[in-house]
């Protein structure tokens, strides 16, 4: 077997080499106690963190030209204890309207009554009992019956936990954003959730109040030109949702094209990738972890962002 002449292969120098990895993109090392503002400073300028930091600063540029950024969220988010991160970034206006699934509305209300949520699924499942809490699905039999007002699933739970006065409504997303007069939709896939099982819940009602849900969605993506949509946590039905609200808004001729979307989850998933960052055509950025780190580190570096504006 005849080998090839190694030694009339055509070499040049590295110094002459467009190089994809740069020192000047490393990290570096804060010191003990360093601020968080330093620690976002020190990540790497490549990969996910230079994504985390282009998201920030979209946010920060967004608000400061009083434009709107959107989060659209699964129940794990609120799970894995993030509530007190977004309610603070809706108090300090860097996040103008939510749109949730019918889980994460479930796990909402729930911590707002009694200060938990999530059930041990297994143990409930053997003997039936799994979903059967009153209280939970009373508040969406009267939450839902106020779409016969003209009055959304969101905006009713928000208000019947304010007005019940939960002892901790502190903690509860619909309502800290209902005393913030900023948007909430819930949108409900029928059968995905704990309360559909219950028989006073009403189907008319509750597919009426999530479709009011949908529609006033449909304008907030509307008006989505140089703002930001978040989605976080949601594999499937938020994905799907973003995809029509943005159909529905052009299709009436409403200008969505600059704008900056951008996934946060624990895997990559097909719709999230296709329906939020491949198919709608804004700047897209994909950052992979567990929420309970990105979401801390997200919040700070969206102050530092903007902190830097104003500097």
């Amino acid at each position: 077997m005849r080998h090839l002449d190694f030694h009339r292969l055509k070499t040049y120098s590295i110094k002459k080499r467009r190089n994809l990895a740069k020192s000047g993109m490393f990290g570096s090392v804060p010191s003990p106690g360093c601020s968080a503002a330093k620690l976002i400073a020190s990540l790497p300028d490549t990969g996910a963190a230079a994504s985390l930091r282009a998201v920030a600063d979209a946010v920060a540029k967004a608000r400061a030209r009083n434009r709107p950024v959107l989060a659209a969220m699964g129940a794990h988010v609120v799970k894995c204890g993030l509530g007190p991160t977004l309610i603070d970034l809706m108090k300090r206006g860097f996040l103008t309207g939510l749109a949730v699934n019918g889980a994460l509305a479930i796990h909402d209300y729930e911590l707002s009554l009694i200060g938990a949520t999530s059930e041990d699924v297994a143990t409930g499942l053997r003997d039936g009992s799994f979903g059967m809490g009153r209280e939970t699905a009373d508040a969406f039999v009267r939450a839902a019956a106020r779409s016969k007002d003209g009055v959304g699933l969101g905006r009713a739970l928000g208000e019947l936990i304010l007005a019940d006065k939960n002892p901790n409504a502190k903690l509860s997303l619909l309502a800290q954003a209902r005393k913030l007069d900023i948007p909430v939709t819930v949108h409900v896939a029928i059968g995905t959730d704990i309360v559909h099982m219950h028989p006073d819940v009403s189907g008319a009602e509750l597919g009426e109040g999530t479709m009011l849900d949908f529609r006033a969605l449909c304008g907030l993506v509307g008006g989505l030109e140089g703002g930001v949509w978040l989605n976080i946590g949601s594999a499937v039905v938020m994905p799907e949702v973003f995809l029509k609200a943005l159909t529905v808004a052009r299709n009436l001729g409403r200008k969505v094209e600059r704008f900056t979307a951008a996934n946060f989850d624990m895997l990559r998933h097909y719709r999230p990738q296709q329906n939020v960052l491949d198919r709608p055509g804004g700047k897209a950025y994909a950052v992979t972890g567990h929420h309970e780190i990105l979401l801390p580190l997200l919040r700070v570096a969206i102050l530092e962002a903007a902190g830097k504006k104003r500097r």
